[in-house]
């Protein structure tokens, strides 16, 4: 009985971090560029009533969490019409870095792709942070007297003469393990080595296999439907746990009475 108190234990300890998986998916159901994340379950090791007989006689002794992953398949497009509004039309992310940061460092990588341009010409993030280009240096178009991004991921600046130069070309990094991500907050995550032992790499986005889309954006790839089915699978699983508690007790309460 005591056994069976501690499985509904854990049991409710892992449907609860399930909830909250579930709470932090769909309060980002409108967040642009964010991914939905998944938890599982693995069973606790098993204790050995007997060795005797055929096939051995075990009793589990509960779950726990086996991995919580995020995914990353790419959400829907939204058109908004803006030029600085940009979206990768297939794998990659776009690289930021923190204008604060010594060079080399502070760079992040991030589908979001709702970037604007500042009074000193430089394309940058809603933080502030700069977007950077092929070549690792961030993306400034002042001087120009319109500018325009095509699908290619090139800035191309129109000079007063009508002629137009190639500012810059975006740069597109593509980790080989996208889920060792570390999120970092703001739609932006932290290369590690288990997304990439060789860090970020940029390249354009055609050296990518990939498309830029402007006047885009990727919204979150959270589906509602998915997971209010998984909330409710998640609340059953709660209930059932405390259940086993609650049955567990009121045994051990008529154990109890069997002095009297």
């Amino acid at each position: 009985m005591l056994r069976s108190m501690y499985s509904g234990i854990s049991g409710m300890k892992n449907f609860q971090v399930k909830l909250d998986v579930i709470g932090n998916n769909i309060s980002n159901v409108n967040t642009v560029g964010f991914k939905k994340s998944t938890i599982t379950f693995q069973d606790l090791l098993s204790q050995n009533m007997s060795n005797g007989g055929a096939n051995p006689m075990q009793v589990g002794l509960g779950s726990t969490g086996a991995s919580l992953n995020v995914n990353h398949n790419a959400g829907s497009a939204m058109s908004t019409g803006v030029g600085t509004d940009l979206t990768i039309m297939g794998d990659g992310f776009f690289v930021v870095q923190d204008p604060e940061a010594q060079p080399g460092e502070g760079q992040y990588l991030t589908r979001a792709g709702n970037f604007t341009v500042t009074a000193a010409g430089d394309l940058v993030t809603a933080q502030g942070y700069n977007v950077l280009g092929s070549n690792g240096q961030a993306i400034n178009i002042a001087g120009y007297d319109s500018y325009a991004i095509n699908r290619l991921g090139e800035v191309i600046g129109k000079q007063a003469n009508g002629n137009e130069v190639t500012v810059a070309s975006i740069g597109i990094s593509t980790p080989e393990n996208p889920s060792g991500l570390r999120k970092f907050g703001g739609s932006l995550y932290q290369m590690t080595a288990m997304a990439s032992p060789n860090g970020i790499n940029m390249q354009t986005a055609v050296q990518k296999n990939t498309e830029i889309g402007s006047g885009m954006l990727e919204m979150s790839n959270v589906d509602l439907t998915e997971e209010f089915t998984e909330m409710i699978i998640a609340q059953r699983g709660f209930q059932a746990n405390s259940r086993t508690i609650t049955t567990s007790d009121e045994i051990l309460q008529e154990v109890v009475n069997l002095k009297r």
